[in-house]
């Protein structure tokens, strides 16, 4: 079960020195002049409340910098999974409450939902033009990160001669006697993320259907979390999981020698956190101060080298950086979900009941 957690940064300690300066903070070095006047303003808020879809662990060094960076600004960060991120914000924004001033989540069809939908603000950031072009829409909602979907299994049990490279490698493997009961991926009806991967993989693969009837043959069993697949898969319950986002599964492989972590060759799907300031923010300066900083090469830098996301920006350096992942794929294999509406395409109901439908009946049979 997945519960909210509240992850609270006072930056007690950012806040003192800052104090024993008699100063704030000062505006970045490149920035217009300006910007001071957003500094003031977010000095006065002093908090600054983000939802996200973005384990608190990799979260924190992001929220220690930034603290640092800008000491007397309370963080109050609200873990929860993609699809409660969702709900609980458009639900507080329908009662005209307090909610978010920032939402950041890796759905990013939800949150390209609530963004032409209206409940994003229009702010440019001063870092836009050091992200892709198809990372970014309407001076309003931002990627943040470059992560891979993977195919992830275990290596004690499945032979080297048998992990797959392409979707039909996986499509075909997964029909066998041996991986019955033993494959998992996303929930697609809880997970936000899992839904996107997959609708993603019914535009970009042309053997969609094929690859459903393996997942029905397979009796795949389904999870709302990638840290759930991992356990799984690393204990052996599971020999292998599709579409496991690629940040988390390399990171943990790392340290964990029961995992093996395929990028697909034939294509590699790329997720984008996608950031956006609240329209009706009550800390809309700090909200600014926090999608400049996320977009900005020092918090990419926190980003790459601490919470292992991958950074978006060509110019972090670092292990978990686009640059590397693009080397190791190769630049036409990768295959960016733009943030953009139009992958909003099966978030229509009727489209949505739809693909859920023919998976229910397909791969979702026992």
């Amino acid at each position: 079960m997945n519960l909210t957690k509240t992850l609270m940064t006072a930056a007690i300690a950012a806040t003192l020195a800052g104090a024993a300066t008699g100063a704030f903070a000062q505006v970045p070095a490149g920035y217009p002049a300006d910007y001071q006047k957003i500094v003031d303003g977010a000095k006065k808020e002093g908090k600054l409340v983000v939802y996200g879809a973005t384990d608190s662990k990799a979260t924190q060094p992001l929220i220690k910098d930034f603290s640092a960076l800008y000491p007397g600004i309370t963080v109050e960060y609200n873990d929860m999974n993609s699809t409660e991120v969702y709900n609980r914000f458009i639900s507080e924004a329908a009662a005209g409450g307090n909610t978010a001033d920032v939402v950041w989540s890796s759905a990013m069809d939800l949150q390209m939902k609530l963004a032409s939908d209206g409940y994003a603000m229009t702010y440019k950031s001063v870092e836009a033009s050091k992200i892709p072009g198809w990372a970014m829409w309407n001076d309003m909602a931002y990627g943040t990160t470059f992560e891979p979907a993977a195919i992830v299994y275990n290596k004690r049990l499945v032979d080297a001669k048998e992990v797959p490279q392409t979707h039909a490698d996986f499509a075909k493997l997964i029909t066998a006697e041996k991986f019955k009961d033993k494959v998992t991926t996303y929930d697609i009806e809880k997970s936000g993320v899992g839904f996107m991967f997959m609708t993603q993989d019914a535009r970009e693969y042309a053997q969609f259907a094929a690859l459903e009837q393996a997942f029905g043959a397979a009796r795949v069993r389904v999870q709302s979390s990638t840290g759930t697949m991992l356990e799984r898969i690393s204990s052996g319950e599971n020999l292998i999981g599709y579409n496991v986002l690629g940040s988390y599964a390399l990171v943990r492989a790392k340290t964990d020698l029961s995992l093996g972590v395929v990028l697909p060759k034939d294509y590699t799907l790329i997720l984008s956190r996608v950031l956006f300031i609240n329209k009706a923010a009550k800390n809309v300066n700090a909200a600014k101060l926090w999608t400049d900083y996320m977009l900005s090469q020092r918090g990419q830098t926190v980003i790459a080298n601490e919470s292992k996301l991958y950074a978006i920006r060509a110019d972090v350096k670092g292990e978990t950086t686009s640059a590397d992942l693009i080397k190791l794929v190769g630049e036409k294999n990768i295959k960016p979900v733009p943030v953009h509406p139009i992958v909003l395409q099966y978030l229509a109901p009727a489209k949505r009941m739809a693909f859920l439908k023919q998976w229910k009946e397909t791969a979702g049979k026992k």
